[in-house]
């Protein structure tokens, strides 16, 4: 019988049944995300939400962070209003004079930004920690590893509040306390895969030949880690959004002259009493919808790229 044989990246033969097997098709897997009703559901409405962020400035009608286009006088005016100059407010106005619409708009561009860049920065970072931690092995392992559980042992929003306290207010510092604070999620995943696949022949063959490691990282390692990581990345996108709108909401996220959905909502707490609902309300409902529809996407991608579960 005979042995078909692969070229390594160094030119020497690899039989076919030590090589990595290859990755999944997307095409299937797309077909199965999209069977979902919900799922497709949770794909338009972020999909709608994200062209609407890209599309606030042509969109709005008004910068809600530019002082020169507000007037006081149209100041906690009720959903349905219009300015005095006849300008149309469909969900109200502050108590500034802006327009709940245009801050909504313009405070999604700001989660999205926020949820998008820590995520993947996060992703990145702790990825590639865990992949060094199980390819290395020994004390380096056990010395990450410990330092991931030290991490982990942090309320999220305490590990936020602690590296905002040292840098102060802003959407950078806001995407960096993010960082610090959910990297170690995606190194203990990424480690936890790459253990499994670690111990299996073309690794090990891999290693016989010589293959640079970096190499065996890259291109046998990483591939198979790629799916859960695509998974929390979607889920961490949604909690990232979440908890920089907590802390704009407490007012230690985007500073004031930054649009944020947590600041809206923040504006209008004080009048929930008074019958000014709508200055929290409708931002409170976009970080809802939001969040919601991340959240569907990301349970529909942990069905369909977990192999146990497919059908």
């Amino acid at each position: 019988m005979n042995t078909r044989l692969a070229n390594s990246p160094d030119g020497t033969n690899i039989p076919d049944s030590v090589t990595a097997p290859p990755p999944p098709r997307i095409g299937p897997a797309l077909k199965r995300f999209f069977s979902s009703p919900t799922a497709l559901l949770g794909a338009i409405v972020l999909i709608a939400i994200c062209l609407l962020a890209i599309l606030a400035p042509w969109i709005s009608a008004q910068n809600p962070y530019d002082l020169t286009q507000m007037d006081i006088l149209d100041g906690r005016l009720p959903p349905g209003s219009a300015s005095m100059d006849g300008v149309p407010y469909y969900l109200g106005t502050d108590d500034q004079g802006r327009d709940i619409l245009s801050g909504i708009l313009y405070g999604l561009r700001t989660s999205l930004v926020v949820g998008i860049a820590s995520a993947l920065i996060a992703a990145l970072l702790g990825t590639t920690v865990g992949l060094l931690a199980a390819y290395l092995g020994g004390r380096t392992e056990s010395f990450i590893m410990r330092l991931v559980d030290l991490q982990l042992s942090f309320p999220t929003i305490l590990m936020a509040l602690m590296v905002l306290a040292i840098l102060g207010n802003g959407v950078a510092n806001v995407v960096l306390a993010i960082i610090v604070a959910e990297w170690a999620t995606y190194a203990r995943t990424a480690r936890g895969t790459a253990l499994v696949e670690r111990g299996k022949e073309f690794i090990e063959a891999a290693r016989c030949l010589r293959i640079p490691s970096h190499r065996i990282l890259l291109r046998h390692l990483l591939p198979n880690c790629v799916a859960p990581i695509i998974v929390i990345a979607t889920m961490q996108v949604a909690r990232a959004i979440g908890l920089e709108s907590t802390l704009s909401f407490l007012g230690l996220g985007a500073s004031v002259t930054q649009p944020s959905l947590g600041m809206l909502i923040a504006n209008g707490y004080r009048y929930l009493l008074s019958g000014l609902y709508w200055i929290s309300f409708y931002p409170g409902i976009a970080l809802l919808i939001t969040i919601v529809s991340i959240n569907l996407v990301g349970d529909r991608l942990r069905d369909v790229l977990n192999p146990r579960k497919a059908r």
